[in-house]
């Protein structure tokens, strides 16, 4: 072992000094706690067309306009929130849209839905690749500068995996390094669309899953479902901000 003030000592540390130089996020890690660590993870398949794309962003950044959204996000405390935004597709389709964005004020949620607004469609279309979109996020959510007590991918789509790896084993491995997984499934073209969701996407600790009729009512149902991800599980506690009122949950842990 190096002496301290020997030349090894001194070396050892200006290399560790530069390491952290060349890479702040070695310092950020260890300082960027949050209460939530959320990817937003938006169908960008050859079903969901210019209009439905618009709708499925408009109703993002509605839900983070809301006022029981901005209440329970008030509620949560100053450590917030941190969320991300991966359209995807394809199997080697899925793209980071919007990088990991701090969100601890009302002031911010807003300037996030201002940026959920202008933020175009970087994926043109393409398969429906559910499992890879999955593994994508969790990748992107485990090599981040955040440590969220809770993490959750939110994936909203409107068909079955029909490319790539199977949801299912995304969903396991994101279970097992601690990711929640929650779902939206919009039934406007698979009415059972929910089923499959249930059985090979939706899942770990708290998961729900949510359902739209069509593109027009994602916004309603992604509002509801916001909310419950910044609250978290519901538990007996202080009375929380009303949530949004929609489409009742199907709790999915541990009774899946």
């Amino acid at each position: 072992m190096a002496r301290p003030g020997s030349l090894s000592s001194r070396l050892l540390t200006a290399l560790l000094a530069g390491a952290i130089l060349c890479c702040p996020a070695l310092v950020a890690r260890a300082d960027a706690p949050v209460r939530l660590e959320l990817v937003l993870a938006v169908d960008c398949s050859s079903s969901v067309n210019r209009d439905e794309f618009h709708l499925q962003m408009e109703g993002i950044a509605g839900a983070f306009e809301d006022p029981s959204v901005l209440a329970a996000l008030t509620n949560i405390g100053e450590l917030g929130i941190a969320v991300s935004l991966l359209q995807w597709s394809s199997a080697g389709a899925q793209v980071k849209a919007i990088p990991w964005t701090r969100i601890a004020s009302n002031a911010e949620a807003i300037a996030f839905a201002a940026q959920v607004r202008a933020t175009g469609r970087v994926v043109p279309g393409g398969a429906t690749a559910l499992g890879n979109a999955m593994e994508a996020a969790a990748a992107w959510m485990l090599d981040n500068i955040f440590q969220g007590e809770r993490k959750v991918i939110d994936v909203s789509g409107d068909g079955r995996s029909n490319e790539g790896g199977s949801p299912a084993f995304a969903r396991a491995a994101a279970n097992r390094a601690g990711i929640t997984i929650n779902g939206l499934a919009i039934l406007n073209e698979e009415p059972g669309l929910a089923r499959y969701y249930i059985a090979g996407v939706v899942g770990g600790p708290g998961a729900f899953l949510l359902t739209a009729d069509d593109f027009e009512d994602f916004a309603v149902a992604m509002r509801r479902k916001l909310y419950f991800e910044i609250v978290g599980p519901p538990v007996v506690e202080a009375p929380q901000a009303a949530p949004p009122q929609g489409p009742l949950l199907t709790r999915l842990w541990p009774e899946r």
